[in-house]
C-alpha cells in the first residue's frame, strides 16, 4: 500500500463521518464511527499513540494535547458549532494524516465557506487555506524546516492569529516510527527535500478568539513543485 492510498483512507472517512454529523451525536461516537471506517478501508493500525482520530468541537477547538492524553470529550454536537477532526491511520508503517475544520450551522454542515453565517469561524477557515497557499508558493526543496516555521509564524501573527500547538510546531515529516518525526520548528536546519514526505498543520486562533482552526495535508517535492498528496 502506498502513502497515497493511506491518505485516501482518511478523506476517504472524513467524507463519510460528515455524513455522520447530526445535531446531538457525540464525539465519543464520532470517534468510533471514523475509527471503525479506517480500519473497513484498510487500516490496521493508528500510528499517533494508537488514536486514530482526534475530535474537538466548540471552544475545545482550542485544546492541542498529545494523542498519549487525548480523552474524547463527552460533548454533543450542536445546532450551531465547529468540529476539528485529525486522523492517523496506518498500514505496514504507511501513515495518512489529514485533518480538517467543520462548521455546523443550522444543523447542517457548511460545505462553501461563503456560505458561513459566523464570521469568526469563515475567516479561520480562510485563514487556513491562505496559509496552505502560501507554503505551496514559498517552499522550495532547499529550504529548511526552520525557514518554514519562522515564514509562517509571522504570516499567521499578520493576520492577526496566534500558533496554538502544544509544542509550537507547524507540521513534520512522515516516517515508520513516529519517534522519528522531525518538526517544522525553529532550530531545525535540515532541508525540506531530505524527506519525502511533510505535514504542514497550522493550528490557529484568532488573537483572544474563542474557537482553534486546523488544516492538514501531506506535501512532497516533484522536482522543485510542491504537491499535495
Amino acid at each position: 500500500m502506498t502513502h497515497l492510498e493511506v491518505q485516501n483512507i482518511a478523506k476517504l472517512t472524513l467524507s463519510y463521518i460528515k455524513t455522520k454529523i447530526k445535531v446531538g451525536t457525540s464525539i465519543i461516537e464520532l470517534k468510533k464511527l471514523a475509527e471503525n471506517k479506517m480500519k473497513e478501508l484498510g487500516a490496521t493500525s493508528f500510528w499517533y499513540h494508537n488514536v486514530g482520530a482526534l475530535i474537538f468541537s466548540g471552544e475545545e477547538t482550542l485544546l492541542s494535547v498529545s494523542g498519549k492524553k487525548y480523552i474524547p470529550s463527552q460533548k454533543n454536537i450542536e445546532t450551531n458549532d465547529i468540529i476539528t477532526i485529525d486522523l492517523s491511520p496506518s498500514k505496514n508503517r504507511i501513515w495518512g494524516d489529514f485533518a480538517r475544520t467543520l462548521i455546523i450551522e443550522d444543523g447542517d454542515i457548511k460545505e462553501n465557506i461563503g456560505d458561513i453565517k459566523n464570521e469568526e469561524w469563515k475567516s479561520g477557515l480562510i485563514t487556513e487555506n491562505l496559509l496552505h497557499e502560501e507554503l505551496v508558493s514559498f517552499a522550495h526543496p532547499d529550504a529548511t524546516f526552520e525557514d518554514i516555521y519562522e515564514h509562517f509564524n509571522k504570516m499567521i501573527s499578520s493576520l492577526g492569529y496566534i500558533n496554538l500547538d502544544f509544542s509550537d510546531n507547524l507540521g513534520h515529516s512522515i516516517e515508520k516510527f513516529k519517534n522519528n518525526r522531525i518538526y517544522i520548528e525553529k532550530g531545525n536546519g535540515k532541508k525540506l527535500s531530505s524527506v519525502k514526505y511533510f505535514t504542514f498543520e497550522p493550528h490557529v486562533s484568532r488573537k483572544n478568539g474563542s474557537y482553534g482552526y486546523k488544516k492538514e495535508d501531506i506535501y512532497f517535492f516533484n522536482g522543485n513543485i510542491l504537491e499535495k498528496l
